[in-house]
């Protein structure tokens, strides 16, 4: 780069840094319901992950938007990176031993 074009650039607003940004579609992932079978997509919002200090009580959990039930699903280190790149929200389970 020149010096010419580095110069000026001491005075960026935030509204001229987004300016040219369109909006991000909301991330969607796809389900499948182990009750009732029916496979769907669901926001972030609709989902939770809960880390544990193991993979048996690391797991995500979302309610079957076709019969209501409560889903829980084991998550493996793919799953959390997935779901929390995309913004699920998280809770870290801590031992009480």
């Amino acid at each position: 780069m020149s010096e010419s074009a580095v110069s000026g650039t001491g005075n960026v607003t935030a509204a001229s840094a987004f300016a040219g940004m369109r909006s991000v579609a909301p991330v969607m992932f796809r389900a499948g319901c182990p009750d009732c079978r029916e496979r769907f997509e669901l926001a972030a919002s609709a989902l939770r992950l809960a880390i544990g200090a193991s993979s048996r009580t690391t797991f995500y959990s979302f309610t079957c938007p076709a019969c209501g039930a409560a889903v829980r699903k084991p998550a493996g280190e793919r799953i959390v990176e997935l779901l929390t790149g995309g913004g699920v929200r998280t809770l870290r389970l801590h031992s009480t031993v």
